[in-house]
């Protein structure tokens, strides 16, 4: 794997710019695909002619088969002001590639899904404007300790085994494509994240390169835990020891349900820095975007998020688009990131008591 610059090169800028101003993720990639209207025929190229199995839902496929699709959106959420971008890679893995029967192709897709992501970044990049690209990591449609039966809850579908090979695989593809940062996103189930965790955890210990992890959790109630049934707090303390650049929720709740969450985390968390990318409000399949909120709502409650000091990293998930995230980055510019205490004199405190 060679490249004109490391990815640990450049996520070394990172830290400055989070402390300096509040940094831009990108919006929801399934939305905007929902908008080109694709067909089947989209979802194959001549490898893929005579599979068996309809292909069209698979988003992740897309960047084999129709990868100016997904280079455009890209491109279109940069040119709204984001600073990092994800890999279309949430469902790339070989489990989640299981229910396609395409499993054989999931590092391919990793591969040039970061290839993409990093061409349209690394065209919009400037000394002064650094573009990131966030290798993705997804939950996967099985769940390590959230049992598939009703009826007999010690029945489980996947081992932590089994998901740790998965990401293995998923995060060597992206490696090799050239992400900055790792991503592990819209986790419901704790203990899948901490597969991801230790397979990210492995495999820079084995090539030596060390990127950057965010984690982001979903709480998906208003009970305030997560599917697996941890609150915000608990989550945290589970997965700190990975000492992530930052630690966030997304998805599920809009920002509105959010608020006391992400208030919570910003205090808990007090060595890394904190990142939020909220639904566009609620389901609404009535709108242009299925979702209730527009941009200026969207944005509105961010900037309160971000008055209120509890942001250094803020995006959108589902339902928002170029035209959110470009409200987004426009209110919360003129903002001062959430400070946090520097994690070494933290480490050096813990170990003294």
């Amino acid at each position: 794997m060679t490249r004109a610059l490391p990815p640990y090169t450049r996520a070394a800028r990172l830290p400055e710019l989070l402390a300096r101003r509040i940094v831009i993720l990108d919006g929801a990639m399934g939305t905007m695909i929902q908008r080109y209207r694709l067909g089947e025929a989209d979802f194959r190229h001549a490898a893929l002619a005579d599979h068996p199995r309809d292909l069209k839902g698979n988003n992740d496929l897309l960047v084999l088969t129709r990868p100016d699709v997904i280079a455009e959106i890209h491109g279109q959420y940069l040119d709204a002001g984001a600073d990092i971008i994800e890999t279309n890679t949430f469902g790339a893995t070989a489990i989640a590639q299981e229910d396609y029967g395409l499993a054989h192709l999931a590092r391919e897709m990793n591969v040039a899904a970061a290839r993409i992501a990093r061409q349209e970044a690394d065209r919009r990049a400037t000394p002064d404007s650094p573009r990131f690209v966030a290798g993705a990591l997804g939950p996967t449609p099985r769940t390590a300790s959230i049992s598939p039966d009703v009826n007999d809850p010690g029945a489980r579908n996947v081992t932590f085994d089994e998901l740790r090979d998965a990401y293995r695989e998923q995060a060597e593809g992206l490696l090799e494509g050239g992400v900055d940062m790792f991503l592990v996103e819209t986790i419901f189930d704790t203990l899948n994240a901490k597969a991801a965790i230790f397979a990210l955890d492995e495999l820079m210990e084995d090539t030596g390169e060390r990127l950057p992890v965010i984690i982001s959790g979903t709480v998906t109630d208003a009970s305030g835990r997560i599917l697996s049934g941890q609150t915000v707090g608990a989550f945290w303390h589970s997965v700190r020891h990975a000492r992530p650049l930052a630690i966030g929720l997304n998805c599920a709740l809009g920002a509105t349900l959010m608020r006391p969450y992400i208030e919570e985390l910003s205090r808990l968390a007090e060595d890394t820095f904190v990142s939020c990318y909220p639904n566009a409000g609620l389901p609404n399949p009535m709108s242009e975007t299925g979702f209730d909120e527009t941009p200026e709502i969207t944005g509105g409650l961010l900037e309160d998020f971000a008055r209120s000091g509890f942001l250094n990293i803020a995006g959108g998930c589902c339902g928002t688009t170029p035209a959110h995230i470009a409200e987004i980055a426009r209110r919360l510019g003129t903002y001062r990131p959430r400070s946090r205490r520097d994690p070494l004199l933290t480490h050096l405190v813990s170990a003294a008591a």
